[in-house]
């Protein structure tokens, strides 16, 4: 992830190229070495298979703010991969993913029992790590888990009503999205005793960053052609996930939006052919053009948090994050 970004201060590169080579080991360490196959190996296939850790970097980045030499540095970076990592073996079960990270996933490979047994594993790691750095760090941890949850069970119990969609997304998105990119940040700062007004602020500025990527994320679903992004365009909408572009376009009350809400009625988009086609109707849509101004503000409000934090060198690497999702969205 650190090559994805500009990193205008070399000793800031060095430490943080150093710090992640150390965190690639603890997760190792932390993933490996106890029970038996098929546990065993299902417990460390996503953290093997790699992964952009970027959370990770973001824990390193908040620790600039204090003392980014303090103990427990490493073991809170690892704290935030490895709550991605437990989540996904649990997201991979509901959404009966067959890849991840261009691997097979946990639950492809050695089914959905050994998928949530090994997610629920890494959590309870994750606590006793939390625990070692102290009460801070474990109340963050679990308000974060609990957001995670929440924002999966909203996301499956859906909007209340049509009117109720957009609030409802945005919810869904601030809790799955939001809260782990924001926690990130903090935990980093919290274990090096940033002041808590670098906390706050750094807690904003993750909160939205990481709505961001998942609008970035909508939007290149509909752009993007599979070369590009890695995935099959329409992934969302083979799922019948509602999102954002989605959410404008059906409130289109011309002949384009009343065609697309006759093919997203039942929700989930199997056929691959109506699928291609809602795409186009979408890519021709003025919805497009509404979620990247919201992607756009909710940048806007990440960098402006950026502005409450004293100077240094890790400033403008957090801002570096920002464009980078303007340049990956197009």
């Amino acid at each position: 992830m650190v090559d994805a970004i500009t990193i205008a201060d070399p000793e800031l590169e060095a430490r943080l190229r150093r710090r992640l080579a150390e965190v690639e080991q603890r997760l190792l360490e932390c993933t490996h070495g106890d029970g038996t196959a098929p546990a065993a190996d299902a417990t460390s296939h996503l953290v093997a298979a790699g992964g952009k850790r970027m959370r990770p970097l973001l824990a390193l980045l908040g620790a600039e703010f204090g003392d980014p030499g303090a103990a427990g540095i490493v073991d809170a970076a690892v704290i935030t991969e490895l709550v991605h990592v437990a989540s996904l073996h649990h997201d991979d079960v509901m959404d009966a993913a067959p890849t991840r990270h261009g691997a097979p996933s946990v639950n492809a490979r050695w089914g959905n029992t050994i998928a949530v047994l090994t997610g629920d594993r890494l959590l309870a790691r994750i606590a006793k790590l939390a625990a070692g750095l102290g009460d801070g760090a474990l109340r963050l941890y679990a308000d974060t888990a609990n957001r995670l949850v929440r924002g999966q069970l909203r996301e499956l119990s859906g909007p209340a009503g049509p009117d109720d969609q957009p609030a409802h997304y945005f919810a869904v998105i601030a809790d799955k999205s939001g809260s782990l990119i924001s926690a990130s940040v903090r935990l980093g700062a919290r274990q090096a005793g940033a002041p808590h007004s670098a906390e706050l602020a750094l807690a904003e500025f993750g909160e939205y960053l990481g709505t961001a990527f998942q609008i970035s994320d909508d939007l290149i679903d509909i752009t993007s052609e599979r070369s590009q992004s890695g995935k099959q365009p329409g992934t969302d909408l083979a799922l019948g996930i509602p999102t954002l572009p989605v959410i404008f376009a059906l409130n289109d009350t011309g002949a384009e939006g009343r065609e697309l809400r006759e093919l997203l009625e039942d929700g989930a988009l199997g056929d691959e052919a109506l699928r291609g086609r809602a795409l186009d109707l979408l890519r021709s849509s003025p919805a497009l053009n509404q979620a990247r101004a919201v992607l756009n503000d909710h940048l806007d409000r990440a960098r402006a948090a950026l502005a409450e934090l004293p100077p240094g060198p890790a400033v403008p690497a957090l801002a570096a994050l920002c464009d980078l999702i303007t340049d990956r969205t197009g």
